[in-house]
């Protein structure tokens, strides 16, 4: 079974199904995250949707370069988790199937592209406690606690 995090599913709503890929980008004790401004700040994994025929890793490489400017290599598959969410951008109730990577953040290209983000690093153990996704705060907690690795 997938773990859920966040609000539960109402039975009212009709839901879209929206995987998406994420990925922690460890360098030293830091992590490259991107904030996204909105409504509300929200402090992020980079990542996001997968489209349509689009593999996870080619829309993990295009997101993070959208939302940090950074090159990314040797993504791993670390965990996936689900969570119900409105996304005010496409404006539909989603059901998010959330693939966690780890990857390396090779260089910066320049500033993010997608408006409204902005990318920054922060120390990793900070970030469990910072990230605004419940969901993206225990992926990294988990990987802290394995050891914290980046890929090989």
């Amino acid at each position: 079974m997938i773990r859920r995090f966040g609000e539960p599913r109402k039975q009212d709503i009709r839901y879209r199904h929206r995987p998406g890929a994420y990925v922690i980008l460890p360098s030293g004790g830091d992590l490259l995250l991107t904030r996204q401004e909105g409504e509300e700040s929200e402090l992020q994994l980079p990542g996001g949707g997968i489209d349509p025929g689009e593999s996870p890793v080619q829309a993990l490489h295009r997101e993070v370069m959208e939302e940090t400017g950074w090159c990314i290599s040797r993504p791993r598959h670390l965990v996936i988790y689900r969570r119900f969410a409105w996304l005010p951008d496409y404006k539909f109730w989603a059901e998010k199937l959330c693939h966690i990577y780890v990857a390396s953040p090779v260089r910066p290209h320049g500033p993010p592209s997608e408006p409204g983000h902005e990318a920054l690093w922060m120390n990793a153990r900070e970030a469990t406690r910072t990230l605004t996704n419940e969901g993206d705060a225990f992926a990294v907690t988990q990987w802290v606690q394995a050891g914290a690795h980046p890929p090989r």
